[in-house]
């Protein structure tokens, strides 16, 4: 399975580039969320993102073209009929199909549409990433404890909670040799190599203390591949205290506390079922420029084992080799891993 295409639209603006740029000036960051105003708005962003992500290289329209929804609540516990009317209106003719796994859902659905594409059932997967943030979602960190007055401070010593934040974010995936035949001209692409999902089974708001299912899921898309093949690895880093803490002794446990890493939620905030298709994407994408973008907020390292972030840009020379790895973590101790190899079509 390769990307073929994304787009996204975050509180910094759409598009790519726009995004990059923005981060690059150092925007984003403690900005209050514009509550999308009704569950049509919801569908309607999803929709127009849909249709941006795929341009001229896939329609959705296509039967062999499967739509898969990633969010943790939308602005109903019905996600189904969002699910329903994306394919409506974007004409596809097949079921979607719903991938609500709390945080890590933006993962577990880049590995759901792998699973189908390798299997046969399907040869591309319009993956789509989207969440409300209503005063229930709110109140349910808030109880918690969770939520930061101030911009978050991912991995620092001084971090006190998270930011939430609204985006949607499209990823469109396709069979490798299919794609080719489509689209025979040369260039360079992200090839999907491994995926992961784990539970710790620790407790339902608090990740394991040794990092468990995050430790198993990166040594399951480690598999026979060197750490130091790993270009950088995109964190979850939310900015609380346990969350981060967990995820370094995981890092630690994977031989990955020196490899290079970011968290990207003091640009955007936490944006639930959105946030792993929007970071897996724009760091994706920021490679393909040599740079791995900055941790925003992140001062002095806070957490027991050390995490390679930092809040300057970084550089690194483009290869055909480069590796990928994105990890994520949800309430009820889920968590969710996947790599990325970029090749030479």
């Amino acid at each position: 399975m390769i990307w073929v295409g994304g787009h996204i639209q975050t509180s910094l603006g759409k598009g790519f580039e726009t995004n990059l740029k923005a981060i690059l000036a150092g925007e984003g960051g403690g900005e209050p969320v514009r509550r999308m105003a009704t569950d049509d708005d919801f569908v309607t962003r999803c929709v127009q993102s849909v249709m941006c992500a795929c341009g001229d290289r896939l329609s959705p329209t296509d039967k062999e073209t499967v739509v898969i929804l990633s969010s943790t609540k939308g602005d109903q516990l019905d996600l189904w009929t969002p699910a329903t009317e994306l394919c409506r209106r974007t004409g596809n003719p097949n079921p979607p199909i719903v991938v609500s796994n709390a945080c890590t859902s933006g993962v577990c659905a880049q590995i759901v549409a792998a699973r189908l594409i390798e299997s046969g059932k399907y040869k591309a997967a319009i993956v789509t990433g989207c969440d409300i943030i209503t005063e229930f979602i709110r109140s349910g960190f808030d109880v918690l404890k969770a939520l930061s007055a101030n911009p978050c401070k991912p991995f620092d010593a001084e971090r006190d909670g998270i930011n939430l934040g609204e985006a949607v974010a499209t990823m469109v995936v396709a069979d490798e040799t299919w794609c080719k035949e489509r689209h025979p001209e040369p260039s360079m692409y992200w090839q999907y190599q491994a995926g992961s999902i784990h539970n710790d089974a620790n407790h339902i708001t608090g990740p394991s203390r040794t990092g468990e299912g995050s430790y198993r899921c990166l040594s399951d898309v480690l598999t026979n591949v060197s750490v130091e093949e790993i270009s950088m690895i995109g964190l979850h880093g939310t900015g609380t205290l346990y969350n981060d803490e967990m995820e370094s002794i995981a890092l630690h446990r994977a031989g990955l506390s020196g490899t290079a890493a970011n968290s990207l939620k003091g640009y955007f905030g936490h944006t639930l079922g959105a946030a792993g298709l929007l970071e897996t994407m724009l760091c994706l994408y920021a490679l393909e420029q040599g740079l791995i973008l900055p941790t925003k907020g992140f001062e002095r390292q806070g957490t027991t084992y050390p995490v390679s972030v930092s809040a300057d840009v970084r550089k690194t020379e483009p290869r055909e080799s480069m590796q990928f790895v994105k990890l994520l973590s949800g309430f009820g101790g889920t968590n969710a891993a996947v790599r990325y190899k970029r090749c030479n079509q």
